[in-house]
């Protein structure tokens, strides 16, 4: 069973008092660059149990009437139609998400500004939608040699030529669909303009990871090196900050080469830079509210594991490089961790040889561990999810949740119809059938009240799974992993 590691209560209250603290030493006007997921951070709610995917959102619901969004997206990401990965849309798809989700919650959404942008065909259709909505849309342009050459980028010719962003409260929160939107180069853009308006401003940065407080190897920052491998992120030790004050600090290696430029800029901007190093730019308060530092360890090591394997079938699949591969294994060194401390794996491989066929195994929340093999009915992850169920609501093994009233006439129009030669269910149709079923069967609707009880549970498959299989363990919750195999 996995232990509490994070106490979210009180990161709720000491975020956001410290943010507070932050506007008021600027003035009462902060733009607030929001670093990773805002929203959905799972993440961070992996490797600090405890930790809710929404808490960075509803801290800032706690001061909602002094927060207004900001939302940065890449023209050039627009053009590409570029893909969130982990939940399969588009940037601008996101945005529109994003904005719908804020919005619900009651947070000021005041703006879009689409960063690079050079009239690009798609972003002026998505500035057409984002208008259509209601929502005001702003341009940033590329400048050239920024950020380095400071003396064009902070001028007329280089922050001077992007839109002003029309913002009125003092918690202005800029954050992204994901990386390389733009975020801090619209807080400094934003800087130079609110400066030459004679108005006072601040910049700070939200960043989750890697935490600064924590020791440089520590898993949790090393299983932060795990999620960024592909972008080859390193953490370090902040040699400014030990160089100000004495104190050993971590961040990671693209803020630390940045900082000497934004010093620049700063001074450019307002005369002084107000920060000593990048560590003192942060805000973030996650390390304070850390209760079981083993129980975040052995949750960190698990992450690591889980991007090593997922690593893995990608550079099987074509879709990444073996550097990353050799990057995590270096990883699992440093925190002495190996495949073999997953206990699903070992269990799916077992009952994989047990079969002759591909099987899939799950450790549910009290330890227990439920298979599922390949039949002529099921795929081994439909089973594992039927017999998971039946475990947590301590039914019988043997007992057939899913009518053939259902079943059949599923793999007919599988076969007959849509061409298909396997006529085994993947998961999602299997969770059809089950719910068709539940309208007479009552203990397959007592089986479908158990679905909510699978987020979180660790799963492990002996072949990569199918798109559709995938992603629907995706949105149930579920951690997965997968040999780097497929299946025949």
């Amino acid at each position: 069973m996995v232990k509490q590691a994070f106490d979210n209560d009180q990161y709720l209250s000491t975020q956001s008092a410290h943010i507070r603290e932050r506007i008021a030493r600027f003035g009462g006007k902060l733009y607030l660059e929001f670093g990773g997921k805002l929203y959905d951070d799972n993440h961070a709610s992996r490797v600090l149990p405890g930790f809710q995917p929404d808490s960075k959102l509803r801290m800032l619901l706690q001061m909602k009437d002094q927060v207004e969004m900001v939302i940065a997206i890449n023209a050039d990401d627009i053009e590409k139609s570029k893909v969130r990965d982990d939940l399969g849309i588009t940037y601008n798809m996101d945005v529109i998400r994003l904005i719908g989700i804020f919005r619900d919650l009651g947070l000021y959404v005041s703006s879009v500004v689409l960063t690079r942008y050079n009239q690009q065909a798609m972003a002026k259709a998505f500035q057409a939608r984002l208008e259509g909505i209601g929502i005001r849309v702003y341009h940033h342009y590329a400048i050239a040699g920024y950020p380095s050459d400071t003396a064009h980028v902070v001028s007329d010719e280089g922050f001077g030529m992007n839109d002003y962003i029309e913002t009125s409260r003092e918690l202005v929160v800029v954050t992204a669909p994901g990386p390389g939107s733009g975020k801090l180069a619209t807080c400094l853009s934003q800087l130079y303009h609110e400066h030459k308006r004679g108005c006072t401003a601040g910049y700070a940065k939200f960043e989750t990871f890697p935490i600064w407080n924590v020791p440089l190897n520590h898993p949790i920052n090393l299983a932060y090196e795990a999620a960024t491998a592909d972008l080859n992120d390193v953490n370090m030790i902040d040699p400014f900050h030990l160089e100000a004050y004495g104190i050993t600090t971590v961040n990671y290696n693209r803020d630390v080469e940045a900082f000497p430029v934004l010093v620049a800029i700063f001074e450019k901007i307002l005369g002084h830079c107000p920060y000593k190093s990048p560590t003192d730019m942060g805000v973030n308060m996650v390390g304070n509210c850390i209760i079981d530092d083993e129980a975040a360890c052995e949750a960190s090591r698990q992450e690591i594991i889980r991007r090593y394997y997922a690593a893995m079938c990608q550079l099987k699949q074509g879709k990444g490089g073996e550097e990353v591969v050799r990057k995590l294994e270096l990883l699992m060194k440093k925190a002495n961790v190996t495949p073999a401390q997953r206990r699903v794996v070992a269990a799916a491989l077992e009952r994989a040889e047990e079969t002759g066929g591909p099987a899939a195994a799950m450790e549910l929340h009290d330890g227990r561990i439920v298979t599922g093999k390949t039949s002529d009915l099921l795929g081994s992850s439909s089973a594992l999810l039927l017999n998971a169920l039946k475990a947590l609501g301590n039914m019988p093994k043997d007992l057939h949740l899913i009518s053939p009233v259902a079943l059949d006439p599923i793999q007919h129009l599988k076969v007959d119809y849509l061409g298909n030669r396997n006529p085994r269910l993947h998961t999602d149709e299997t969770l059809i059938a089950l719910s068709i079923s539940a309208a007479t069967n009552p203990m397959a609707e007592f089986a479908m009240q158990q679905l909510s009880k699978l987020r979180g549970c660790e799963v492990h498959s002996s072949v990569i799974l199918s798109a559709v299989d995938e992603r629907t363990f995706k949105r149930l919750g579920v951690n997965l992993t997968c040999e780097p195999r497929y299946e025949g």
